[in-house]
């Protein structure tokens, strides 16, 4: 590989990167045009296995605006923390693969005794957009959480 490659490859990386931090600083900062910038218009976003781990029953969503406003109405109206770390990259021409772990702290904005604490493995895949990579397919698989998840319900 040249330099011109290694350079590429390595742009490539952290752009990869930066489309799951997007996502987590985008909630974080309640920051719509942040949060959506890290998804491609017919993105999918699956929880379904952790549904039991969290006690919900939350469905697979589908589309940009679909999963804009569901983060809208849920997350970005709680204080929360996401630490995303141990990116594991993949790419394959303009697709590639992410696993990162997650801790996602949430807390209600009025009432900081109560939380909902989760750590996660993210399962991303990634199409190439111009000069950014935008998530295609996220699949949170649950690890562990502590706190009560009827906080993340806005209960």
């Amino acid at each position: 590989m040249d330099a011109a490659q290694v350079a590429l490859e390595v742009r490539d990386r952290l752009e990869i990167a930066d489309a799951i931090y997007r996502f987590g600083a985008g909630i974080d900062l309640a920051d719509e045009e942040l949060f959506a910038s890290a998804f491609a218009p017919a993105a999918i976003v699956d929880a379904t296995s952790s549904n039991k781990l969290w006690g919900l029953n939350y469905p697979v969503f589908q589309g940009l605006d679909v999963i804009v406003e569901l983060f809208k109405n849920t997350v970005f109206l709680l204080d929360t923390t996401h630490a995303i770390s141990n990116p594991r990259i993949k790419i394959n021409g303009d697709t590639a693969k992410l696993y990162v772990i997650a801790e996602a702290q949430h807390l209600p904005p009025d009432d900081h005794s109560r939380h909902c604490l989760m750590k996660s493995q993210y399962d991303v895949s990634l199409v190439r957009d111009g000069d950014r990579w935008v998530i295609n397919h996220l699949i949170i698989n649950g690890v562990w959480f502590t706190g009560e998840t009827s906080v993340l319900t806005g209960k």
